[in-house]
Parts: C-alpha cells; sequence; structure tokens
C-alpha cells in the first residue's frame, strides 16, 4: 500500500530536514517520492508537524517489580478482571494494554524496559507481548549476581567476562545490560546499609568500580550497540554529585550511559543541607563526549518507585507516601516497591523538580541528553507532554517556580536560565538520538529505508496540548492513532541482538545451574514459541 502524507512541516534531524514537504510510505517502510505513482491513500497534513515516532530508552512497564507495584497500590488502577487467555493483570489499570495505547497516543512507537532480571526475563516478555503497537526492548541487569562477581573474585579473564554477558543477553532476549548500585545488592544481603562505587562487596572482595569497568569492557568488546547502562552508587542522597562526578570520570573514554541521573544532581548546601549541583554535573558530562545520560524528571503527584537498587529503597522506606512499601530481596538485585507523593510545597521535592529541568537545560547537545522520567520513579509517562511545554518555554517555567517554594529555588540555577528548546531539538533527543544510543539505524528518522513509525502533531502554541494527543500516528505504515485515539491495534515485536561467544560458556552455565540451583538452564531462557505472536523478536545489528 503507498501510502502519502502531504504538505506537513517536517522534522527529522538525523536527515538535516526541516521544511513543509511530503512523506511517503510503501509496505511499512519509508520511500522516495516515487516519479510517477498515485498513492492509495492521502492524507492532508497541512499546518501539522511531522516526525518519526518516538522513542522511550528507560520506563519501567513490564516484569516483576511493575506487577507486584500494581499489587501493592489497587488504589491506583481498577480490579483486574479474570482473562485467562493472557498474562494476569493485563487489563488492570496502568496494564500492559494500556501502556502501548497510552504511548501511541502520544506519538512514541518504541520503547525500552530498563531492568529485567535475567531469571524472570521471560515474565517480561510475556507482558511486553500483550502490551500493543509499540515496539519494545528490555536491558538485563547484571552486577549483583553471584556468577558475575565469582569469575571476578577467582579474577577470570576478560574473553570469559565477555562469553557470561552474551549468553545472557541471548537467553534473556535483552538488547543491552544495566547495572544496579554495582555490589550494592550483594552486599545488602550481608548487612550492609550504605555503598559507594570504591566499596568492597564482602566475601567476593570486588569494588563496586570494578564491576562498572568489567561490564563496560564487556559489552563494548562485545559490539553490543547500546552502552552499558548505569544506576549509579548513592541514588537521592544529598550530596550524591561526587558519586555521578566520579562515575562520569570512571568512563575513560570508552562509552557509558548514566540512567535518571537527576536523583544525583544533589549538593549539600544550605541550611537544609541539600541543593541542586546540577550545574556541575552537565558541566562534566559536556566535557566527557563517550557519556550519554538519561534525566529522570521529577513531576508533581502521587506515583511509586519501582528499583532493583534494594538498598537504596530500603533506604527509603520511612519515606513512603501512602505508608506502605515492599521489600524483595531475591536472587541478585531483588526489588524494593515505595510509594510516593512529590508536592510542590516540599522543599527538597522543588529541588528534585528544578535538577531535572537544569539538567536538560544545561547540557549543550540535545543528542547526549534523554527524556526520561525514570517512569514511575520521577512520574508517570503519561506527564511527558507537560516536561515538553517547559523545556521549550521560558515563561512557563517561571509560572511553575513562582508557585514553588522561594527557598528551594535559591538552591537551583532554573530561575536564571533562559534556554528555550525547539521542536528540531525536542525531535532529536526523542528520536534520531535514542535510536543511535541503541543501534536502531531504521528507526528515529523518516530518511528511505526507515521503518515507517511516524507521528503527527496539529502545530499550536500549547505544547502540552500538542504532545498528548497526537493528530495521526503511524506503526509500521498502519494508521493506529487518530486525534488522540487509538484506531487500530498492532503487535510490535521485542528488539534484540545476537553475539558470537565460546560456546564453552553453554557448558559452564549447565553446570552452574545445576549446582546452584538445582535446575537446567533452560527453564530461564525466553522461547520465542512461548510469548504467542508470529515473529515476536527483531534483532539489531552489532557493531564489528
Amino acid at each position: 500500500m503507498l501510502t502519502r502524507l502531504a504538505g506537513g512541516r517536517v522534522i527529522d534531524p538525523a536527515n538535516g530536514r526541516d521544511d513543509v514537504g511530503d512523506v511517503w510510505m510503501r509496505d511499512g517502510r519509508i520511500i522516495d517520492t516515487p516519479s510517477e505513482a498515485r498513492p492509495d491513500a492521502t492524507y492532508d497534513t497541512t499546518g501539522k508537524i511531522v516526525m518519526a515516532g518516538a522513542i522511550d530508552i528507560h520506563s519501567h512497564i513490564a516484569g516483576w517489580n511493575v506487577n507486584t507495584a500494581r499489587l501493592l497500590l489497587p488504589e491506583y488502577h481498577r480490579a483486574a478482571m479474570p482473562r485467562p487467555a493472557a498474562t494476569p493483570l493485563s487489563y488492570a489499570g496502568w496494564s500492559t494494554f494500556e501502556t502501548g495505547c497510552c504511548y501511541a497516543a502520544m506519538g512514541f512507537t518504541t520503547v525500552v524496559e530498563p531492568a529485567v532480571s535475567p531469571h524472570y526475563a521471560l515474565h517480561a516478555h510475556l507482558e511486553l507481548a500483550d502490551t500493543p503497537i509499540i515496539d519494545k526492548a528490555t536491558l538485563a541487569v547484571l552486577g549483583n549476581d553471584d556468577y558475575l562477581l565469582s569469575l571476578l573474585h577467582a579474577n577470570e579473564s576478560e574473553s570469559a567476562i565477555e562469553d557470561y554477558v552474551a549468553w545472557i543477553l541471548e537467553m534473556s532476549r535483552s538488547i543491552g545490560i544495566k547495572v544496579v548500585n554495582a555490589g550494592g545488592a550483594a552486599a545488602f544481603k550481608e548487612n550492609v546499609r550504605a555503598f559507594s562505587l570504591d566499596d568492597v562487596v564482602p566475601h567476593y572482595g570486588v569494588s563496586s568500580r570494578q564491576i562498572v569497568k568489567a561490564l563496560q569492557r564487556a559489552v563494548n568488546t562485545l559490539g553490543v550497540p547500546h552502552p552499558l547502562h548505569v544506576h549509579c552508587n548513592n541514588l537521592g542522597l544529598a550530596g550524591n554529585v561526587e558519586t555521578a562526578l566520579d562515575t562520569i570520570a570512571a568512563a575513560e573514554g570508552l562509552p557509558l550511559h548514566l540512567a535518571h541521573l537527576q536523583f544525583y544532581g544533589y549538593g549539600s548546601e544550605g541550611e537544609r543541607g541539600f541543593s541542586s549541583a546540577a550545574a556541575r554535573l552537565a558541566e562534566a558530562v559536556n566535557a566527557a563526549a563517550e557519556v550519554t545520560i538519561d534525566v529522570g524528571q521529577v513531576m508533581f503527584g502521587p506515583t511509586v518507585t519501582i528499583s532493583a537498587d534494594v538498598l537504596r529503597q530500603f533506604n527509603a522506606r520511612h519515606r513512603a507516601r501512602p505508608k506502605k512499601w515492599l521489600i524483595l530481596d531475591g536472587d541478585a538485585n531483588g526489588a524494593g516497591i515505595v510509594p510516593y507523593d512529590y508536592r510542590r510545597s516540599d522543599f527538597y521535592n522543588a529541588v528534585q523538580w528544578a535538577v531535572g529541568l537544569e539538567l536538560f537545560l544545561l547540557i549543550d547537545k540535545p543528542e547526549r541528553v534523554f527524556f526520561t522520567t525514570d517512569h514511575p520513579n520521577g512520574a508517570p509517562f503519561t506527564s511527558y507532554p507537560e516536561i515538553f511545554a517547559l523545556l521549550m518555554s521560558r515563561d512557563l517555567r517561571a509560572r511553575w517556580i513562582a508557585d514553588l517554594p522561594n527557598a528551594a529555588m535559591a538552591m537551583t540555577t532554573l530561575p536564571s536560565i533562559t534556554r528555550e528548546y525547539t521542536l528540531t531539538e525536542i525531535a532529536a533527543m526523542t528520536r534520531a538520538a535514542p535510536a543511535r544510543l541503541f543501534g536502531l539505524t531504521d528507526r528515529g528518522h523518516l530518511g528511505a529505508g526507515a521503518v515507517a513509525d511516524v507521528a503527527v502533531y496539529a502545530d499550536g502554541a500549547d505544547r502540552a496540548k500538542m504532545f498528548r494527543s497526537a493528530a495521526l500516528v503511524f506503526k509500521g505504515g498502519e494508521l493506529v492513532v487518530r486525534d488522540g485515539e487509538i484506531t487500530h491495534r498492532t503487535w510490535g515485536r521485542a528488539l534484540t541482538v545476537a553475539l558470537r561467544r565460546d560456546r564453552a560458556i553453554d557448558r559452564r552455565m549447565k553446570e552452574y545451574y545445576e549446582e546452584r540451583y538445582g535446575v537446567p538452564e533452560e527453564l530461564f531462557k525466553v522461547p520465542a514459541h512461548a510469548l504467542g505472536r508470529p515473529e515476536p523478536f527483531e534483532f539489531v545489528p552489532c557493531r564489528t
């Protein structure tokens, strides 16, 4: 089928395009303007903005942590209806089903679930298979698991660690590796309650820095498109900017991605010992070309924090709002579920809100700072349109600042920042750059050969309204959204990688699982036939 989007303002930073013109699609792909052809369907996009489908690189949308949060907070969603033919809770509020629809309505077509325990990967993929419209991917969490720590303790070779990482990526069908407070969860099991970059894990005798560096080298050597995705130590603590700066310095020329950096942007100045250190962080990021970050923007309102950083969540449990929480100290990382309500009147929450916006506005290049709220930790992903509006208007930011505690704003540089994001910068940050970060050469842009994932917005001064409800969204060339309403459901694929490795690791892992768990390692792998979708996986090429 040949489809024409006619007369819109096409914003495609990856191809240097910002002009009024047409976009053509055929059989699920973008094509060059045909010389002689009559389209089967034409959509008038005059006066509208045409972009590639947006990509969210860090959003907790599936897995045991997410489902545990749903169970802990039934007041946040309607009761689940029985649905034996699909995974549990698939129609509960903030469910897999609603997640896909809400993302698509805003023009997002690809989302990455950033924290999947390899042993629970099948559960996560079953939920993602129930998530309509969007393509998705997962990051496998390593860094507190016994096998890796034992390799490091035994001074095994770098190639042995690489083989293990490649094996984990294949068995979990993930697109990359994430490390969460490296060594912190393992130390928590030994009653350690604070853990920094150069602290050593009891029994294993390796530091957090050693774990991060080993995984960073392995991911880079293997050619995994996405660099190691790092959740640093000391999340949420006053003065933790020093930890973030040390981690940035530890990159040492190799690619490294730091997750939800807002939660590490805190100094200890002022009467309350809590201040913004975003300017120092932004300066360091600007100077480290090999480092990328996502923000983890805080917005005001109730949410729930979900994290595999079990040490941090245990320490934060007393600040739960409402007063209930859950810690799962399971294999490797475990999990912590702590509900929270970010309040405008709260000094600390107001500083957190400002820190995120400072990072967005002080980091020079939008292709190195990625748009996230660490959903749902900083805010639900449905708050994205309001954040776009704040980034694009200093007047709107000023109105918000006027309603916040003066003492809090005095601890930040936000009131003095006049920068406003352009539509081209928004498109770079949410389309072109995320695709490049994950090696997705056929999305994030509107050039010939790209997947026909396209979002069309009605241009208007109210940017929040504009981005909240896309005028048209095409997924793989099929119209799935009109005026913010779902018109048609498709079923996306899970993006993953296939890596070369020494097959001797298969025998080693078989022996390890039989000895440690008493079960075959095959039980933890994600078979395609289990997901109930035709061709559920799509392979992303690795770097050579």
